[in-house]
């Protein structure tokens, strides 16, 4: 299938880590010109180099999501070397694992400027162009504690269920220009940020990471952790043309783990 993306540019956030790169590389194997933003060089430009040598065009860009005030630096510099932005993909780092009670203000307030008010001021600050060209794409990375929250994971699973909301108001007020805003929930997906999540239960629990994974595993109906690039997939689909009458959803890719209708 042509997904039509031929020559879209995307910004993709948290692109040096598992399911962003695994977007950056799906979208790029498209045709589109992709900026990857992340806090560290290191694995951007390990991901630039594969997206370069296999698929296509990748221009890696070093920036903390909570350096709000760094955001007309960023997008500026992604539409002077690949052009507007058509492709915003909101894909934040996780939060510390935390029970939801007795977090300091100083935390709540640093995770919310990072992983929400970051995400809500980039994508302002994109808008305009798409609302010129009447194409735009908004895909935000959640968590499936979103639908079922997740113990001790209680930053994320607020912060992020703040964004569900942001996103559903959101795609009702720019779905006549042409954008969609939708957001996508993985279950376990095989990523570092998953290895660390079995390795600190399998520590606050006393038992090994291997009987941590084996429980989850008894959990998925699908019997296996997801690939990143199925997720990467299904956020090509989501940002293409094809996908312009999707707008306003959750879409999960969780192999059947979350019970809930």
């Amino acid at each position: 299938m042509d997904l039509q993306l031929q020559g879209k540019v995307a910004l993709v956030l948290g692109a040096g880590g598992g399911l962003g790169g695994a977007i950056a590389e799906a979208l790029a194997r498209e045709g589109v010109r992709v900026a990857l933003a992340g806090r560290r060089a290191e694995p951007l430009e390990a991901r630039a180099k594969v997206i370069r040598e296999a698929v296509g065009t990748a221009f890696p860009l070093v920036w903390d999501l909570a350096e709000i005030e760094a955001i007309e630096r960023v997008v500026g510099t992604v539409e002077t070397e690949l052009g507007g932005i058509d492709i915003l993909v909101n894909n934040t780092g996780g939060p510390p694992p935390t029970p939801v009670s007795g977090q300091p203000p100083s935390l709540w307030m640093q995770q919310f400027n990072a992983m929400v008010l970051s995400v809500i001021a980039l994508t302002d600050r994109v808008l305009p162009g798409m609302r010129a060209r009447k194409f735009g794409r908004i895909l935000t990375s959640a968590s499936s504690g979103v639908i079922v929250p997740i113990p001790n994971l209680g930053l994320s699973n607020a912060l992020r269920s703040s964004l569900v909301g942001w996103s559903k108001t959101l795609a009702r007020e720019v779905a006549k220009d042409g954008i969609t805003a939708n957001v996508i929930v993985p279950g376990r997906i095989a990523t570092d940020r998953i290895a660390f999540l079995d390795l600190k239960k399998a520590e606050r629990e006393g038992k090994t990471v291997a009987e941590v994974e084996a429980e989850s595993l008894a959990a998925i109906p699908a019997g296996r952790y997801g690939r990143p690039e199925e997720y990467g997939d299904l956020a090509a689909f989501l940002a293409s043309p094809r996908a312009g009458y999707i707008t306003g959803s959750v879409l999960r890719v969780d192999g059947g783990l979350i019970a809930n209708v």
